[in-house]
């Protein structure tokens, strides 16, 4: 396995509830790094990105982002893993963006987790919060400051994508996924097929022509009933027993480029059991 790089990304400047700013200094604070060296990783926090000084959230979202895909770029091509850690999920634009560029440009696979689709524009969104909009953003719709960060617009294309977990979305942008032929696993589905059939499903996906894949957790994908600490639950998700159960056939895959854990909310969370579970979705994932 290849030394961790942990990044982590203290914003929140594209969510409407701004409390997973301090979620990457809550699960620092918890002992994300001993976990994994407790399971054998060479892991090192390498960095906490955090806003500079704006007022406006597409320009605040758009240099961190640069940064951020600066850092995962650096991680990668000195042979390390990036694992990202946020903050709002609007990050995921500089997390996959740098790996995009890291990889020459070649064609990546991407599993993202999700209550949601993230797959707004500005022109379809009901809030305006850009935490809805990367997965747009990363197939090449949007904003520019924010289509173009890293590399050459498409950088992730859609046969290349898939969606578990999901159960919110607006019909514009499952519109735009379907226009596309992104394939989404939704709570529905999952609860008929069952998760270890949707993981095998999503891994034969991403890995058809690509050079690689990549792993986005959204917490929220997560039950609220037992996961609380994010700031956008949505009822009826996926039990933290399940997805842990199912993600064995990603366990240090070796075309894994790199891993982020995004929205969690310790302000919303209740005796850290949110922050204990992305713990552990992370040295699941990382360590055998």
């Amino acid at each position: 396995m290849r030394p961790i790089q942990i990044i982590g990304v203290a914003s929140g400047w594209g969510a409407q509830d701004h409390g997973c700013v301090d979620g990457p200094d809550a699960l620092r604070d918890l002992g994300l790094l001993q976990r994994l060296q407790t399971k054998g990783l060479n892991a090192e926090w390498k960095d906490m990105l955090r806003p500079g000084a704006t007022t406006d959230a597409a320009q605040t979202v758009s240099a961190l982002c640069t940064r951020l895909s600066q850092n995962v770029y650096e991680a990668i091509v000195s042979g390390e893993m990036p694992l990202v850690i946020g903050g709002d999920h609007s990050n995921a634009i500089g997390t996959w963006s740098g790996v995009h560029r890291a990889i020459g440009n070649a064609p990546f696979g991407l599993i993202w987790i999700d209550a949601h689709m993230d797959s707004h524009t500005p022109q379809t969104s009901p809030s305006g919060a850009l935490h809805g909009m990367p997965l747009a953003c990363l197939l090449g719709f949007g904003l520019p400051a924010l289509t173009g960060i890293g590399s050459r617009p498409p950088q992730l294309l859609p046969q290349h994508l898939c969606l578990i977990g999901v159960r919110s979305f607006e019909p514009a942008e499952a519109a735009l996924l379907e226009r596309l032929n992104v394939r989404v696993f939704t709570m529905a589905e999952i609860r008929q097929r069952g998760m270890d059939t949707v993981i095998a499903e999503a891994l034969d996906i991403v890995q058809q022509g690509t050079a690689g894949f990549g792993i986005s957790i959204d917490l929220d994908a997560l039950d609220p009933r037992e996961e609380p600490g994010v700031g956008s639950p949505v009822a009826d998700g996926l039990f933290g027993s399940e997805l842990l159960s199912s993600l064995k056939p990603l366990q240090q895959h070796p075309n894994l480029l790199g891993l982020e854990l995004m929205e969690y909310n310790p302000h919303r969370d209740h005796d850290q059991v949110t922050a204990k579970m992305a713990l552990e979705l992370a040295a699941r994932l990382l360590a055998k």
